[in-house]
């Protein structure tokens, strides 16, 4: 009797734990920069450069976190739809402020996250900012419209709520 009570003991720890390490990371935009390069960027996380000479260049500044490889985040931001159809979206680019990567210059990969959504997000809740939620893996991907730094396996979308703490580190 001793050794069951010892070990539901032992199951309900390990589940209290299990269910605390399921909660996504939140995370903001300038937490996807190393903090020894955050200085590069401005507040829009654009390089703090000339972009006089060729605007249409992505600029390649900066670095991934490499610590947040497969960690489980929910990150907010607005969608440029890639792959999918009338209803849902499968595969799309993850940016930080409205237009990003249709004006030029696209941010530099550090800011910008392929987001691969394999049940499809519903098209209507995409249009807004919004919050991605997933894993996220230090990964490039060479598109046509930028390169990306990060991709994220989605798993759910939330709404936006501005109100939320973004204390993390």
């Amino acid at each position: 009797m001793k050794k069951l009570l010892i070990l539901a003991t032992l199951l309900c720890t390990a589940t209290f734990s299990f269910a605390n390490d399921e909660s996504p990371l939140t995370l903001d935009w300038i937490d996807l920069i190393p903090k020894s390069e955050r200085n590069q960027f401005d507040a829009m996380g654009m390089p703090n450069a000339d972009h006089s000479g060729n605007a249409a260049l992505q600029s390649k500044i900066g670095s991934v976190r490499q610590e947040l490889n497969g960690s489980q985040v929910r990150l907010p931001g607005f969608v440029i739809p890639l792959e999918g159809d009338e209803n849902n979206v499968t595969e799309f680019l993850l940016v930080p402020y409205f237009g990003a990567c249709i004006h030029v210059p696209p941010p530099p990969p550090n800011q910008i996250v392929y987001v691969k959504f394999e049940e499809g997000a519903p098209v209507h809740r995409l249009w807004d900012v919004i919050y991605v939620v997933g894993t996220l893996k230090t990964e490039t991907i060479n598109h046509e419209l930028a390169e990306t730094g990060y991709v994220i396996d989605g798993i759910r979308i939330e709404d936006y709520d501005d109100d939320d703490d973004y204390n993390n580190d």
